[in-house]
């Protein structure tokens, strides 16, 4: 059938086309093949930005290890760090969130579990520097690196952002270090201030010990004095006036009580979501699964996004997909995620086959690569330029 637009001269045509394209939602649009972008990354609305104010979009994945006490990502035992890094990027992933503990950067703390034949150029090297090598070989293949504060020591998380050994002091001290390490290395685009937040920590409550909110604006605002061109990722609370939410997912909190900076454009709240295999909330049993899910996600850290107040970056979730839920769940938080460059950022939850609630997109040979994950995942994935 003809087009009624066929009728219409071509200049009238051209603003009719113009027009249309503006009403599209931006989660809708495919935007460029390629999209990891140039340079620091600032923000604008939703919207994440390159250094050209190109629109860009984090679609990567998490690898961990260094929050543990091997003090160095989990792998390399088997394989060596360019072999991993070059395969992420062949699979498409722009950016990589790497966790840490502060215990790390401990004079003590001795990588360890390393195959130094496979890594011949990390042997003799501390945590940190093992991490300035994958950063800098990241950067030279395309890849965008976000640091993530996972833990204070290498034992376990905890729920607020210090303990008795390791003071707010300490946390700040260390992202000033980092934030100093790596100025001017635009592979480091942010900082993840502190790893799912959660009870006692509460935002907005005023308290100076427990009010995550408050303690996230005097860390970021104190790594900004020393790199402004950082992202300055803040996570959620885990409950807010009794609502209870994954760790670190709950943001509903940020619409009257947002975290402040002293640099504008440089906020992304972040949130956590998983799969009822990773513990059975009670929205995976509601009869109206999974037609229930945006409406909690809106609810919880997506008006963030729809109501362009700022970036959202999903910075971790997963599944073993062994549950057919879980496979409906990933689904349908994709879909609800976005395709091209406008939609919602994330870093996948994880690379590393030993993760005990998800397991990961390698398989336990560290090698070959879960394709049944993989699959759900590329069609959103920008791919490094």
């Amino acid at each position: 059938m003809t087009s009624p637009l066929s009728r219409i001269p071509a200049v009238v045509t051209t603003i009719v086309a113009l027009l249309a394209l503006a009403l599209v939602p931006i989660v809708g649009r495919a935007g460029p093949a390629s999209a990891a972008g140039s340079g620091y990354w600032h923000t604008s609305g939703r919207q994440l930005l390159d250094s050209q104010n190109q629109p860009v979009r984090m679609t990567g994945i998490n690898w961990f290890g260094a929050e543990t006490s091997t003090y160095a990502p989990h792998g390399l035992w088997s394989r060596g760090y360019k072999d991993m890094l070059d395969q992420i990027k062949g699979l498409k992933y722009n950016t990589l969130r790497l966790p840490y503990s502060n215990q790390l950067f401990d004079s003590g703390s001795t990588p360890n579990s390393i195959d130094y034949n496979k890594n011949p150029d990390l042997a003799g090297l501390t945590g940190l520097q093992i991490v300035d090598k994958i950063i800098a070989y990241a950067g030279q293949i395309g890849l965008k690196v976000v640091l993530d504060r996972h833990r204070p020591d290498s034992g376990s998380q905890s729920a607020l952002w210090y303990t008795s050994a390791y003071p707010e002091s300490r946390w700040i001290s260390d992202w000033k270090m980092l934030a100093q390490r790596y100025a001017g290395n635009s592979t480091v685009i942010g900082a993840d201030l502190h790893n799912e937040p959660h009870s006692p920590a509460c935002w907005g409550c005023g308290d100076q010990t427990t009010d995550w909110r408050l303690a996230a604006e005097r860390a970021g605002n104190a790594v900004l004095s020393v790199n402004p061109n950082w992202l300055i990722i803040v996570e959620g609370v885990d409950s807010y006036n009794g609502n209870g939410y994954w760790w670190g997912g709950n943001l509903q909190g940020a619409a009257s009580a947002p975290v402040r900076l002293n640099v504008a454009n440089r906020l992304v709240y972040s949130a956590h979501d998983y799969a009822t295999s990773v513990y059975p909330q009670p929205w995976f049993s509601d009869p109206s699964f999974p037609n229930n899910l945006a409406g909690i996600w809106d609810r919880n850290w997506g008006y963030l996004y729809k109501n362009n107040v700022a970036p959202v970056l999903l910075g971790e979730f997963g599944t073993t997909l062994q549950d057919p839920r879980d496979q409906t769940w990933l689904k349908t938080l994709l879909a609800y995620l976005g395709q091209g460059s406008g939609g919602i950022s994330f870093t996948y939850w994880c690379w590393n086959p030993n993760s005990g609630d998800t397991g990961g997109i390698l398989n336990d040979d560290w090698t070959t690569v879960n394709t049944t994950k993989q699959s759900y995942l590329t069609p959103y994935l920008i791919p490094p330029s």
